[in-house]
């Protein structure tokens, strides 16, 4: 059962995954494949705590500090989950079964996917309550 409220954090987590996903493609001019997954995943990070805060859990009443120390406890477990599908499906998974080409790029879609479930309740049941 989809509720409104899950609905609107799909949209607001879904902008927060394009800036993610994007800007990975830029900071991977500069650095490692793996440097830019973390810092493509910051961005994510501060677009997606503006947008619920603001617009999935109407929390802007609430002290801001301790939602940011949170956000960012739930986020951690995120980018490990998002770290390990992306570099575990470009490095093995993806060649295994003969895909090469855009094997980083296909490897960190699925990453920046993967962990939404883990994230919505974190964030409903610990950041914004």
């Amino acid at each position: 059962m989809l509720t409104y409220q899950f609905l609107r954090f799909l949209l607001a987590g879904g902008s927060a995954a394009a800036a993610n996903y994007g800007s990975r493609f830029l900071f991977n001019r500069w650095m490692t494949y793996e440097q830019a997954i973390v810092m493509a995943y910051l961005v994510g990070m501060i677009v997606a705590f503006v947008l619920m805060r603001s617009h999935v859990f109407g929390a802007r009443a609430k002290a801001m500090g301790p939602q940011i120390v949170k956000f960012i406890a739930v986020n951690l477990l995120a980018v490990a989950q998002t770290l390990v599908i992306s570099i575990a499906l470009a490095r093995w998974g993806l060649p295994a079964v003969g895909v090469i080409h855009q094997a980083e790029a296909l490897g960190h879609l699925a990453g920046v996917l993967f962990p939404v479930i883990t994230s919505y309740f974190g964030h409903k049941l610990l950041t914004f309550r």
